[in-house]
């Protein structure tokens, strides 16, 4: 089945919201198997709503509206619904009674403007809405189902879950799944990688797709069959082929993180973890502790983001920083020592750098990051790109790695 998602509403075009129930619809019926070509973000005016729907069923299955459904005279889903399908407006006097009551739990009247709320095509089912006042709709129209779901995501979720994808799944049973798996990988660029798998991709069934996030390529592994055994036999020899040619850079798989990854190394070794970092002021600390349970090894961190400060408190020798500065490999390996001996951890990560927009004695984006474990340390500079909330991001993601790496005994 064709899913088409429009997203109704002139805020989105104008970038003062971001359009995460696109995003969350997405996923939704790419997990329950559906095929989906195009979304769609159109504004507050009637006339450009029912055009987008009409050529949406031209090409679609379904289509799910979100957003448009409120009380106020910029919301204009019910009304672009009727003109695109010829359908003639009706009202329920037991949705306008059901939201009388509504507001009278919570001892207000009901302004006149929501009895808007209880208008729908004629021919639709309005899917009661337990989260708020906007009643979703469900309309098939000439073998063509329109959904139109509130735009405060909550209640939209609720509504896709309850109301929609059911009735999706019962006009579509048997017809297939897809399953995607993700692998993750660190270490080389998009570009890289793309090269790498060049022959593997295409739109073949199974299909490769990239992304590039925060440092890490992720590519993803897409299959469509009749079940999700038949979805995973697809998958499983196209991952080993992924597997064999990027080795040792893929470290991940769907929802495992390098943070995840990294706190279970150290715990099946028994291994605590402790941070000391300056150009990056406790993000590093900030991923680690983000993972539920990474106390049982996480010791703590130091932020000696002054130079005389990784001095006082990591004991860095001053003759150390004068002879080869505070953003230099010595330095990092030194602040790792540092945290190591006052923190009472075995592992440690030490990052020091220029991140801008001034630089500090190195050009701006370079970045040393120091791991010491109890088999060994070193340090690495690296040389980042972007402005510097980019260059922290990277590096963060970089130290995260190069622990990994040294925990695991493969150090660059």
């Amino acid at each position: 089945m064709i899913v088409e998602v429009v997203a109704v509403g002139t805020e989105l075009l104008l970038g003062q919201i971001v359009n995460g129930n696109a995003a969350s619809i997405g996923r939704r019926i790419a997990e329950e198997g559906h095929d989906a070509h195009y979304q769609v973000v159109v504004g507050d005016n009637i006339t450009r709503i029912a055009s987008t729907i009409r050529e949406a069923m031209s090409r679609a299955d379904a289509v799910i509206l979100t957003g448009g459904l409120g009380p106020t005279q910029d919301d204009l889903t019910r009304e672009a619904i009727c003109e695109a399908t010829g359908r003639p407006m009706v009202f329920e006097q037991e949705v306008a009674d059901r939201l009388r009551e509504r507001f009278a739990a919570f001892g207000r009247s009901m302004p006149v403007a929501n009895l808007r709320q209880a208008e729908r095509p004629d021919g639709s089912v309005q899917l009661e809405n337990t989260k708020g006042t906007a009643p979703g709709i469900a309309l098939d129209h000439e073998g063509t189902w329109i959904f139109a779901l509130p735009g405060v995501p909550e209640e939209m979720e609720t509504l896709l879950e309850d109301e929609v994808l059911p009735r999706l799944r019962r006009d579509s049973e048997g017809v297939s799944v897809l399953k995607s798996r993700l692998l993750r990988t660190w270490g080389s660029s998009e570009s890289t990688v793309a090269e790498i798998l060049d022959d593997l991709y295409g739109p073949a069934n199974p299909s490769l797709a990239f992304l590039a996030s925060a440092g890490e390529i992720k590519i993803r592994i897409t299959a469509k069959a009749a079940t999700d055994a038949e979805a995973e036999a697809m998958i499983a020899p196209l991952e080993a082929e992924v597997r064999s040619r990027l080795g040792t850079r893929v470290f991940a798989t769907d929802q495992d993180t390098i943070e995840t990854v990294l706190l279970r190394l150290l715990a099946d070794r028994g291994w605590s973890l402790a941070v000391a970092e300056s150009a990056t002021g406790g993000m590093i600390a900030a991923r680690v502790t983000s993972v539920p349970g990474a106390s049982s090894v996480f010791r703590g961190a130091v932020v000696p983001y002054a130079t005389d400060l990784k001095t006082a408190l990591l004991g860095v020798p001053v003759q150390a920083i004068e002879h080869s500065g505070v953003v230099s490999e010595s330095t990092a390996l030194a602040m790792a020592e540092g945290a190591s001996l006052r923190l009472g951890a075995e592992v440690v990560i030490s990052i020091t750098g220029s991140a801008g927009p001034e630089p500090q004695e190195k050009p701006v984006g370079t970045m040393v990051v120091g791991v010491m474990t109890p088999e060994g340390a070193r340090a690495r500079t690296l040389h980042l790109p972007g402005d510097r909330e980019r260059i922290r991001t990277y590096a963060t993601t970089a130290a995260l790695h190069l622990a990994r790496l040294g925990v695991t005994g493969s150090w660059w």
